[in-house]
């Protein structure tokens, strides 16, 4: 059931984006069409459902205090924890280039289209938020955090998919002039953020 609750409470009541509002240069520049949103939500999801655990892993086996214990009770006493945020965002880069390398190779129409947002996904602050919440939340095993990686990653994969439809629907409409364009989506991606905002009263 925890496992349940994690991915339900990381997609809809803990979504990185309207909760947070962490990605928002990718979110807002990508979601211009579905297709490129959907590549984009799905190299998220690829990238958060990776990078958690192994940030993990990390942290709970080499940075926290402690943690080296189980080489011998001689490193006990070490504490690594400094090391978090170069060890996180190497671990990020080192995923983000597996993808753009494959995207790449197998889908170079889309590779195009994203552009400069695929190799942008390292400094994505949503990407980085899910292994810090991660850390601060101090799961149990590796099991809830790869729910959690994957639950954040297609809350993101949602919302985006969500704007970049309505802003393909909106261009047929009569928007006025002075809201065109990045006017009209943020004021879409507010009242988005208030309708996510009604999952707040779930109790899990």
């Amino acid at each position: 059931m925890d496992y349940i609750n994690i991915f339900v409470q990381s997609i809809f009541i803990e979504n990185m984006i309207f909760a947070y509002f962490l990605g928002m240069c990718s979110y807002l520049a990508v979601s211009k069409t579905v297709k490129t949103a959907v590549g984009l939500g799905a190299a998220v999801i690829f990238v958060l459902g990776m990078t958690v655990p192994i940030n993990y892993l990390l942290d709970n086996y080499l940075l926290q205090p402690g943690a080296l214990a189980w080489l011998s009770e001689d490193y006990a006493s070490i504490d690594l924890s400094f090391l978090s945020f170069i060890m996180f965002i190497a671990v990020i880069a080192a995923m983000v280039q597996l993808v753009e390398m494959v995207v790449e190779k197998f889908a170079p129409a889309l590779y195009g289209a994203l552009g400069i947002f695929l190799p942008l996904i390292a400094v994505n602050c949503a990407i980085l938020g899910g292994a810090l919440f991660m850390q601060q939340k101090a799961f149990e095993n590796v099991g809830l955090a790869i729910t959690y990686g994957l639950g954040s990653g297609v809350g993101w994969f949602l919302a985006i998919i969500g704007l970049a439809a309505i802003r393909e629907k909106i261009t047929y409409s009569n928007v006025p002039a002075p809201l065109k364009g990045i006017g009209i989506t943020f004021i879409i991606t507010g009242l988005m953020a208030l309708g996510f905002m009604s999952f707040m009263g779930i109790k899990l």
